[in-house]
Protein backbone atom coordinates (compact mmCIF):
# COMPACT_ATOMS: atom_id res chain seq x y z
CA UNK A 1 0.00 0.00 0.00
CA UNK A 2 1.31 3.27 -0.97
CA UNK A 3 0.81 5.69 1.96
CA UNK A 4 -0.55 9.38 1.09
CA UNK A 5 -1.04 12.46 3.02
CA UNK A 6 -4.28 14.18 3.25
CA UNK A 7 -3.72 16.52 0.38
CA UNK A 8 -2.76 13.71 -1.94
CA UNK A 9 -6.14 11.82 -0.77
CA UNK A 10 -7.59 15.18 -1.39
CA UNK A 11 -6.36 15.37 -5.17
CA UNK A 12 -6.51 11.93 -5.95
CA UNK A 13 -10.47 12.00 -5.31
CA UNK A 14 -10.77 15.15 -7.20
CA UNK A 15 -9.25 13.57 -10.42
CA UNK A 16 -12.02 10.44 -10.19
CA UNK A 17 -15.44 10.38 -11.42
CA UNK A 18 -17.66 7.02 -10.65
CA UNK A 19 -16.81 6.48 -7.54
CA UNK A 20 -18.29 3.76 -4.98
CA UNK A 21 -17.69 4.49 -1.32
CA UNK A 22 -17.28 1.11 0.69
CA UNK A 23 -18.51 1.22 4.25
CA UNK A 24 -18.24 -2.16 6.32
CA UNK A 25 -21.03 -4.67 7.46
CA UNK A 26 -23.19 -3.91 10.58
CA UNK A 27 -22.43 -0.55 9.95
CA UNK A 28 -22.09 2.56 12.86
CA UNK A 29 -22.29 6.04 12.69
CA UNK A 30 -18.57 6.26 11.98
CA UNK A 31 -18.94 4.21 8.52
CA UNK A 32 -22.22 5.64 7.73
CA UNK A 33 -21.44 9.34 8.63
CA UNK A 34 -17.92 9.12 6.21
CA UNK A 35 -19.79 7.06 3.27
CA UNK A 36 -22.17 9.38 3.12
CA UNK A 37 -20.13 12.77 3.35
CA UNK A 38 -17.19 11.78 0.82
CA UNK A 39 -20.39 10.51 -1.50
CA UNK A 40 -21.78 13.83 -1.11
CA UNK A 41 -18.73 15.61 -1.41
CA UNK A 42 -17.72 14.10 -4.67
CA UNK A 43 -21.39 15.02 -5.92
CA UNK A 44 -20.80 18.56 -5.08
CA UNK A 45 -17.33 18.60 -7.30
CA UNK A 46 -19.94 17.22 -10.10
CA UNK A 47 -18.87 13.64 -10.00
CA UNK A 48 -21.08 10.71 -9.57
CA UNK A 49 -20.80 8.26 -6.79
CA UNK A 50 -22.56 6.04 -4.31
CA UNK A 51 -22.01 4.61 -1.09
CA UNK A 52 -22.84 1.18 -0.44
CA UNK A 53 -23.16 -1.07 2.76
CA UNK A 54 -23.33 -4.99 2.62
CA UNK A 55 -26.12 -4.74 5.28
CA UNK A 56 -29.06 -1.99 5.68
CA UNK A 57 -28.15 1.22 6.62
CA UNK A 58 -30.28 2.03 9.68
CA UNK A 59 -33.63 4.57 9.49
CA UNK A 60 -32.35 7.03 12.66
CA UNK A 61 -29.28 8.03 10.17
CA UNK A 62 -31.79 9.46 7.60
CA UNK A 63 -31.49 12.99 8.64
CA UNK A 64 -27.86 12.77 6.10
CA UNK A 65 -28.70 9.52 4.13
CA UNK A 66 -31.81 10.91 2.27
CA UNK A 67 -29.41 14.05 0.58
CA UNK A 68 -28.10 11.21 -1.38
CA UNK A 69 -30.73 9.72 -3.80
CA UNK A 70 -29.45 6.22 -5.01
CA UNK A 71 -27.17 6.84 -8.51
CA UNK A 72 -25.96 3.55 -10.82
CA UNK A 73 -23.04 3.48 -13.03
CA UNK A 74 -20.49 1.93 -13.60
CA UNK A 75 -17.63 1.64 -10.79
CA UNK A 76 -14.40 3.34 -12.09
CA UNK A 77 -12.52 3.98 -8.65
CA UNK A 78 -12.87 2.50 -5.15
CA UNK A 79 -12.51 3.66 -1.63
CA UNK A 80 -13.13 2.48 1.73
CA UNK A 81 -13.97 4.29 4.24
CA UNK A 82 -13.24 3.26 8.13
CA UNK A 83 -12.33 -0.25 7.03
CA UNK A 84 -9.31 -2.18 8.45
CA UNK A 85 -9.99 -5.09 7.04
CA UNK A 86 -11.39 -6.82 3.70
CA UNK A 87 -13.17 -9.64 6.03
CA UNK A 88 -15.59 -6.27 7.08
CA UNK A 89 -16.96 -5.70 3.69
CA UNK A 90 -19.56 -8.53 4.05
CA UNK A 91 -21.35 -10.69 1.50
CA UNK A 92 -22.67 -8.18 -0.72
CA UNK A 93 -19.08 -6.35 -1.52
CA UNK A 94 -16.90 -9.19 -1.09
CA UNK A 95 -16.43 -9.25 -4.67
CA UNK A 96 -14.41 -5.56 -4.17
CA UNK A 97 -11.74 -6.76 -1.32
CA UNK A 98 -9.14 -6.99 -4.53
CA UNK A 99 -10.13 -3.57 -6.00
CA UNK A 100 -10.24 -0.93 -3.54
CA UNK A 101 -8.09 1.91 -4.62
CA UNK A 102 -7.79 3.95 -1.35
CA UNK A 103 -8.71 3.65 2.18
CA UNK A 104 -9.07 5.95 4.87
CA UNK A 105 -9.08 4.64 7.93
CA UNK A 106 -8.25 5.37 11.78
CA UNK A 107 -7.59 1.42 12.69
CA UNK A 108 -3.94 0.61 14.25
CA UNK A 109 -4.59 -3.08 12.57
CA UNK A 110 -5.35 -2.05 9.38
CA UNK A 111 -4.07 -4.55 6.69
CA UNK A 112 -3.17 -2.18 4.30
CA UNK A 113 -5.04 -4.31 1.26
CA UNK A 114 -5.52 -0.84 -0.87
CA UNK A 115 -3.15 0.36 -3.40
CA UNK A 116 -3.35 4.06 -1.89
CA UNK A 117 -3.71 4.74 1.86
CA UNK A 118 -4.52 7.48 4.51
CA UNK A 119 -4.39 5.52 7.54
CA UNK A 120 -4.17 7.51 11.22
CA UNK A 121 -4.42 5.37 14.50
CA UNK A 122 -4.15 8.63 16.26
CA UNK A 123 -7.49 9.55 15.15
CA UNK A 124 -10.33 8.34 17.64
CA UNK A 125 -12.60 8.59 14.16
CA UNK A 126 -12.51 7.97 10.66
CA UNK A 127 -14.50 11.59 10.45
CA UNK A 128 -11.90 13.63 12.30
CA UNK A 129 -9.62 12.50 9.17
CA UNK A 130 -11.82 12.72 6.32
CA UNK A 131 -13.32 16.37 7.49
CA UNK A 132 -9.84 17.49 6.64
CA UNK A 133 -9.95 15.66 3.30
CA UNK A 134 -13.13 16.80 1.72
CA UNK A 135 -11.96 20.45 3.68
CA UNK A 136 -8.71 19.86 1.11
CA UNK A 137 -10.74 18.63 -1.73
CA UNK A 138 -12.12 22.66 -1.54
CA UNK A 139 -15.73 21.14 -0.59
CA UNK A 140 -18.00 23.06 1.51
CA UNK A 141 -18.67 21.42 4.72
CA UNK A 142 -22.26 22.12 5.33
CA UNK A 143 -25.63 20.83 6.21
CA UNK A 144 -25.72 16.51 5.33
CA UNK A 145 -22.30 16.80 4.57
CA UNK A 146 -21.75 18.30 8.34
CA UNK A 147 -24.31 16.66 9.75
CA UNK A 148 -22.53 13.29 8.72
CA UNK A 149 -19.24 14.26 9.67
CA UNK A 150 -20.46 15.19 13.08
CA UNK A 151 -22.60 12.43 13.41
CA UNK A 152 -19.13 9.86 12.82
CA UNK A 153 -17.18 11.65 15.09
CA UNK A 154 -19.79 11.74 17.96
CA UNK A 155 -20.41 7.91 18.00
CA UNK A 156 -16.85 6.48 17.72
CA UNK A 157 -15.88 8.84 20.58
CA UNK A 158 -18.73 7.94 22.38
CA UNK A 159 -19.84 11.57 22.51
CA UNK A 160 -16.32 12.64 23.05
CA UNK A 161 -15.87 10.55 26.74
CA UNK A 162 -13.26 8.10 25.33
CA UNK A 163 -9.46 8.56 26.39
CA UNK A 164 -8.78 8.43 22.52
CA UNK A 165 -9.97 11.82 21.86
CA UNK A 166 -7.57 14.74 21.62
CA UNK A 167 -7.74 18.50 21.36
CA UNK A 168 -7.52 17.71 17.43
CA UNK A 169 -11.10 15.90 17.93
CA UNK A 170 -12.79 18.91 19.49
CA UNK A 171 -10.91 21.28 16.96
CA UNK A 172 -12.83 19.43 14.69
CA UNK A 173 -16.01 19.00 16.23
CA UNK A 174 -16.42 22.95 16.96
CA UNK A 175 -15.67 23.00 13.35
CA UNK A 176 -18.31 20.86 12.05
CA UNK A 177 -20.66 22.66 14.54
CA UNK A 178 -19.51 26.28 13.32
CA UNK A 179 -20.68 24.76 9.76
CA UNK A 180 -23.73 24.21 10.87
CA UNK A 181 -23.75 20.25 12.26
CA UNK A 182 -26.77 19.99 14.24
CA UNK A 183 -25.22 18.49 17.14
CA UNK A 184 -27.93 18.75 19.79
CA UNK A 185 -30.16 16.79 17.22
CA UNK A 186 -27.57 14.14 16.78
CA UNK A 187 -26.79 13.98 20.09
CA UNK A 188 -30.35 12.98 21.10
CA UNK A 189 -30.56 10.54 18.23
CA UNK A 190 -27.46 8.81 19.00
CA UNK A 191 -27.33 8.75 22.23
CA UNK A 192 -30.84 9.60 23.96
CA UNK A 193 -33.04 8.06 21.85
CA UNK A 194 -33.72 3.88 21.96
CA UNK A 195 -37.02 2.30 20.66
CA UNK A 196 -38.78 -0.08 22.93
CA UNK A 197 -37.22 -3.20 21.73
CA UNK A 198 -33.86 -1.73 22.07
CA UNK A 199 -34.65 -1.18 25.53
CA UNK A 200 -36.09 -5.06 26.26
CA UNK A 201 -32.77 -6.32 24.73
CA UNK A 202 -30.77 -4.58 26.88
CA UNK A 203 -32.50 -5.52 29.65
CA UNK A 204 -32.23 -9.37 28.94
CA UNK A 205 -28.77 -9.01 27.74
CA UNK A 206 -27.83 -7.37 31.63
CA UNK A 207 -29.66 -10.50 32.70
CA UNK A 208 -26.74 -12.25 31.49
CA UNK A 209 -24.56 -10.36 33.52
CA UNK A 210 -21.52 -12.09 34.54
CA UNK A 211 -18.04 -11.49 36.87
CA UNK A 212 -14.75 -13.09 36.49
CA UNK A 213 -11.43 -12.48 38.04
CA UNK A 214 -12.94 -10.54 41.17
CA UNK A 215 -14.75 -8.34 38.80
CA UNK A 216 -12.54 -7.05 36.52
CA UNK A 217 -13.79 -8.77 33.78
CA UNK A 218 -17.94 -8.20 33.33
CA UNK A 219 -19.08 -10.12 30.17
CA UNK A 220 -22.95 -9.98 28.62
CA UNK A 221 -24.28 -12.48 25.56
CA UNK A 222 -26.88 -11.69 23.02
CA UNK A 223 -28.25 -14.87 21.89
CA UNK A 224 -30.45 -15.44 18.61
CA UNK A 225 -33.24 -15.73 21.23
CA UNK A 226 -33.31 -12.86 22.78
CA UNK A 227 -33.16 -10.80 19.27
CA UNK A 228 -35.64 -12.85 17.77
CA UNK A 229 -37.97 -12.15 21.33
CA UNK A 230 -37.30 -8.66 21.44
CA UNK A 231 -37.60 -7.88 17.53
CA UNK A 232 -34.81 -6.15 17.77
CA UNK A 233 -32.59 -5.34 14.73
CA UNK A 234 -28.31 -5.42 14.92
CA UNK A 235 -28.50 -1.57 15.29
CA UNK A 236 -30.28 -2.05 18.29
CA UNK A 237 -27.04 -3.72 19.90
CA UNK A 238 -24.68 -0.88 18.90
CA UNK A 239 -24.06 0.41 22.48
CA UNK A 240 -24.62 -2.72 24.35
CA UNK A 241 -20.66 -3.43 24.60
CA UNK A 242 -20.23 -0.02 26.30
CA UNK A 243 -22.91 -0.64 28.95
CA UNK A 244 -20.86 -3.45 31.39
CA UNK A 245 -17.95 -0.85 31.32
CA UNK A 246 -19.28 1.38 33.32
CA UNK A 247 -19.29 -0.84 35.94
CA UNK A 248 -17.17 -0.05 38.83
CA UNK A 249 -14.12 -1.97 38.58
CA UNK A 250 -14.52 -3.29 35.64
CA UNK A 251 -10.99 -3.08 33.01
CA UNK A 252 -12.54 -5.33 30.66
CA UNK A 253 -16.23 -5.27 28.89
CA UNK A 254 -16.69 -8.01 26.84
CA UNK A 255 -19.89 -8.77 24.84
CA UNK A 256 -20.50 -11.96 23.03
CA UNK A 257 -23.19 -11.89 20.27
CA UNK A 258 -24.53 -14.65 18.26
CA UNK A 259 -24.14 -14.57 14.47
CA UNK A 260 -24.95 -18.15 13.46
CA UNK A 261 -25.48 -20.96 15.24
CA UNK A 262 -21.87 -21.71 15.59
CA UNK A 263 -20.44 -18.34 14.86
CA UNK A 264 -20.25 -15.41 17.43
CA UNK A 265 -19.21 -11.70 17.44
CA UNK A 266 -17.16 -10.58 20.46
CA UNK A 267 -16.42 -7.55 21.26
CA UNK A 268 -14.27 -5.71 23.64
CA UNK A 269 -14.29 -2.50 25.92
CA UNK A 270 -11.38 -2.15 27.72
CA UNK A 271 -9.79 0.95 30.57
CA UNK A 272 -6.43 1.87 30.32
CA UNK A 273 -5.35 -0.89 32.19
CA UNK A 274 -6.08 -3.03 29.12
CA UNK A 275 -5.31 -3.77 25.42
CA UNK A 276 -8.16 -4.66 23.97
CA UNK A 277 -7.15 -4.90 20.30
CA UNK A 278 -4.15 -6.84 21.78
CA UNK A 279 -6.39 -9.27 23.40
CA UNK A 280 -8.80 -9.43 20.18
CA UNK A 281 -5.43 -9.98 17.69
CA UNK A 282 -5.32 -13.47 19.44
CA UNK A 283 -8.38 -14.63 17.64
CA UNK A 284 -7.80 -12.98 14.26
CA UNK A 285 -9.20 -9.51 15.32
CA UNK A 286 -8.50 -6.01 16.01
CA UNK A 287 -9.64 -2.49 16.31
CA UNK A 288 -8.09 0.02 18.64
CA UNK A 289 -6.48 -0.35 22.50
CA UNK A 290 -9.64 0.39 24.47
CA UNK A 291 -12.36 -1.25 21.84
CA UNK A 292 -11.94 -3.72 19.14
CA UNK A 293 -13.50 -7.11 18.06
CA UNK A 294 -13.06 -10.45 16.58
CA UNK A 295 -15.44 -13.74 15.36
CA UNK A 296 -15.32 -17.25 16.75
CA UNK A 297 -16.96 -20.63 15.57
CA UNK A 298 -17.75 -22.79 18.20
CA UNK A 299 -20.65 -22.94 20.81
CA UNK A 300 -21.33 -19.93 23.22
CA UNK A 301 -19.62 -21.50 25.72
CA UNK A 302 -16.33 -22.14 23.96
CA UNK A 303 -16.85 -18.57 23.00
CA UNK A 304 -17.22 -17.75 26.47
CA UNK A 305 -14.45 -19.64 27.87
CA UNK A 306 -11.91 -18.73 24.58
CA UNK A 307 -12.17 -14.68 25.57
CA UNK A 308 -12.07 -14.82 29.46
CA UNK A 309 -9.37 -16.89 29.38
CA UNK A 310 -7.55 -14.31 26.98
CA UNK A 311 -8.79 -11.50 29.01
CA UNK A 312 -7.73 -12.60 32.19
CA UNK A 313 -4.04 -13.71 30.75
CA UNK A 314 -4.10 -10.19 29.80
CA UNK A 315 -4.59 -8.33 33.18
CA UNK A 316 -1.76 -11.19 34.88
CA UNK A 317 -4.81 -13.24 36.35
CA UNK A 318 -6.10 -16.90 35.92
CA UNK A 319 -9.55 -18.09 36.09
Amino acid sequence: MINVTTQEAADLLRQQDNVLVLMHRSPDGDTIGCGYALCLALRWLGRKAQAVCSDEIPMQYRYFTEAAEEQTFTPQFIVAVDIADTQLLGDKLAGYEDRVDLCIDHHGSNREYAHYGLVCDQAPACAQILTEVIRAMGVPVQGAIADALFTGLTTDTGCFRYASVTADTYRTAAYLVEQGARNGLINRLMFETKSRNRLELEKQALDSLRYYCEGQIALICITAEMMRTTGAVDNDTEAIPSIPRQIEGVKIAITVKQKGERLFRISLRTTEEADASAICSQLGGGGHKAAAGCSYEGTLEEAVRTIVTLSARSLGDMV
